[in-house]
Formats: C-alpha cells, sequence, structure tokens
C-alpha cells in the first residue's frame, strides 16, 4: 500500500481554508501536558464559518470525533480529500446556523490535519514520531482554551461534538464552566469502558505490529504501516456500525456473485474499502495516539470519582445517544443525564447506522443541536 500526500500529514500552507494558530500554556512557557511532559509550541488548524459579533458572544465550538478534523462543513477539494463530515448540519438555515453564529472547528492536539501530534516537527528538526508525548483529552481541550484565548472568544454561546469530540464537550464543561453557555454531547459517555479500551488497544497493536511501522519513525520511508492502519480502521467500522445493517446491506453475498468457495464476501470487501479510504488521509501515529488519549477518558479522574466529578457541572447540558449503538450504548448516556444536575431529559434516537448515526443522522442530530442552541 503507498503512502499518502505527506501534504496531509504537516503544517503549513493550505489551499482548503484552514488558519493555523500557534498557542501557548497560560503561563508563557511551553505547553505542559497533563502527564508532565511539554511541547515547545503548539499550532491548531481550524476552520470558521459565519461572522462574530461584536463581543463575539455567538461563537459555536464543534468538536470532532477519532478521525475528523477541522474541515466539518463544505465540498471536497483542495486542502480537503473528503467533504465536511457535518456539512448537513452547518451552514445557513442549519442547525448551526451560520447566519446567526460563528462556527469553529479546529482539529485537535495530537492528530495529523494541520495540528500539532506525532507528524510534526520537533525541535530537531525530525517528525516526533513516537517521541510524541502521551496526551490526554484534558490536554486537547486545554490547546482549545489557548485557541479561543486567541480568537478573543471569552464564552462559548455553545459547544457540540460526538464521540471523542464528546469527551472534549465534558471536559470543557468540567476544567472552564464560566466559557461556556450551553453543551451537546453526542454518543459518549463519563469514562472508557472496558470494552472500549479493549478494542481500541486491538487497533493499536494493529498498526504497531505492522512490519513497516519502524517503532513509529517511518516518515522517511518508502512506506509505513499503511496495512496495520487499514485493520484498525476495520475493525472500528465494525464496532460503528450495526449487526442489522451489515446482514441487510450484505448479508453472505460474495463481492463478486459468479465466484466459488473461498472468494471473498462483500462485507469483508467493504471493510477493505473503508480501511484504504482512512489510509489516504491519516497518520497512522495520530490513530495511536489518539486512540490512546480516548482510553484514558475518565472525568472522575483526579476529581472524587465520576459521580462527584459530574455531581458538580453548573453548565447546561443537552445529551442524546442512539439506540442501536454498540460502541457507546445508552446505558452511558442514561448515566450522564442522572449525574449532570442541569441536564435536560435523555434524547433517544433511532438509526440503523449505530454509532455512526451521530455522524449521518442529519436530522435528528439537527434537531438536537437546534433545540438546545435556541433555549
Amino acid at each position: 500500500m503507498t503512502p499518502p500526500p505527506s501534504s496531509y500529514w504537516r503544517t503549513g500552507d493550505d489551499p482548503g481554508g484552514r488558519a493555523f494558530a500557534t498557542v501557548r500554556d497560560p503561563s508563557g512557557g511551553p505547553f505542559r501536558l497533563e502527564s508532565g511532559a511539554t511541547l515547545d509550541t503548539v499550532t491548531v488548524a481550524y476552520e470558521t464559518w459565519g461572522s462574530p459579533s461584536r463581543s463575539a458572544d455567538n461563537a459555536v465550538l464543534v468538536l470532532h470525533a477519532l478521525t475528523g478534523d477541522s474541515h466539518a462543513s463544505g465540498d471536497a477539494g483542495p486542502g480537503h480529500v473528503t467533504p465536511g463530515w457535518w456539512r448537513g448540519i452547518i451552514g445557513p438555515g442549519l442547525a448551526i446556523d451560520t447566519d446567526r453564529f460563528y462556527v469553529v472547528c479546529p482539529n485537535v492536539l495530537g492528530a495529523c490535519q494541520g495540528t500539532t501530534g506525532p507528524s510534526s516537527l520537533g525541535v530537531d528538526g525530525k517528525p516526533f514520531g513516537s517521541r510524541f508525548p502521551v496526551i490526554t483529552i484534558r490536554d486537547q481541550v486545554a490547546v482549545e482554551v489557548a485557541l479561543a484565548d486567541h480568537l478573543g472568544i471569552e464564552r462559548w454561546a455553545g459547544i457540540v461534538g460526538g464521540s471523542m469530540g464528546g469527551m472534549r464537550v465534558l471536559e470543557w464543561a468540567l476544567l472552564q464552566p464560566a466559557r461556556v453557555q450551553r453543551a451537546v454531547v453526542l454518543c459518549v459517555g463519563a469514562a472508557a469502558t472496558a470494552d472500549q479500551i479493549a478494542l481500541s488497544s486491538l487497533q493499536v497493536r494493529a498498526i504497531q505490529v505492522d512490519p513497516h511501522f519502524a517503532g513509529g519513525h517511518y516518515y522517511d520511508h518508502e512506506t509505513g504501516p499503511f496495512e496495520g492502519l487499514a485493520i484498525a480502521r476495520g475493525l472500528g467500522q465494525f464496532s460503528y456500525r450495526t449487526g442489522l445493517e451489515f446482514e441487510s446491506r450484505f448479508g453472505r453475498a460474495l463481492q463478486l456473485p459468479d465466484q466459488s468457495v473461498g472468494a471473498q464476501y462483500a462485507i469483508q470487501s467493504y471493510l477493505g474499502y473503508q480501511g484504504a479510504k482512512l489510509v489516504k488521509r491519516f497518520d497512522p501515529n495520530s490513530y495511536i495516539v489518539l486512540s490512546e488519549a480516548m482510553n484514558h477518558h475518565d472525568v472522575g479522574r483526579g476529581r472524587g470519582g465520576v459521580v462527584a466529578a459530574l455531581s458538580g457541572v453548573d453548565v447546561a447540558v443537552s445529551v442524546a445517544g442512539i439506540r442501536s449503538d454498540r460502541l457507546y450504548p445508552l446505558e452511558l448516556q442514561e448515566e450522564l443525564v442522572g449525574l449532570l444536575p442541569h441536564a435536560d431529559p435523555l434524547t433517544v434516537m433511532t438509526s440503523p447506522f449505530g454509532h455512526d448515526g451521530f455522524l449521518l443522522e442529519v436530522e435528528q442530530v439537527g434537531k438536537v443541536i437546534d433545540a438546545a442552541l435556541n433555549k
């Protein structure tokens, strides 16, 4: 499998509408991470839609999931190999109405679409690779707080995110409650479960055992651990969707109907296709770093446990989940609503797409967000 264009793994000039900000730790020195490690500087790639009001009190922060990026709305084109991942949600007259709101979507710390991550250059001029420090969801939020400071946004009218983005919404509500008017949390829980950690760990191992992983330092090689990344994506895609969808779409059909026993099934081809698509735009090291950050997700860590942490949240929160989600089942969202003092009743969405429904069920998700932002 040939490597993707390195331009998708680097910061720099971008024809796709991204802006770049260099942010620092509030102390003014190197950015200090929760682990105690530091990054001398952090670059954040972000995109915006709409216009800020004079006081910037109409700003909405949109936070992407594991393999998302700052391109939440818009077409594919130069600088973007895929269309906006929430283009049915963000725009004029849509749930996040850009005629009314100033919308900001940053690429997360540790990723590979312009924000500092493993493929970024260290002080020695070489990509970090596996030298990139361990990061947490709280570290990612700290960088987003620094970006808000850079943009002059004192308080967000709303912060919205699903899956890994939802983890960061929760941490915003805990770390910076005075800066969050309204939070929308989709398809996530208060802490990573054993099931989620197990699956994520297998995905990480699939990348690391690829013979081209080279200890994470493959950037100057002819190829990298792209087969491992494709397998990891296949494992992920299996958990993002549902058995009912797979059975109705593929069943036991062969990829080529006239093939004999031993031929490839259509579902196998589908998972392979999903892996090949991701390889074109995502750095395997970033997949590892972000997966491990999600494994560390626990709003109760250092706060006396989940119950104590969530019970003290003084932010209005809307929570939604999907009935068929087998990765982040409804019981996790029910727990959030039961513990958050200012949570609306849980919204349960129906979808054949499982966890991916928070990306695909535009009408249902849009209603949740629209209702929250208009309270």
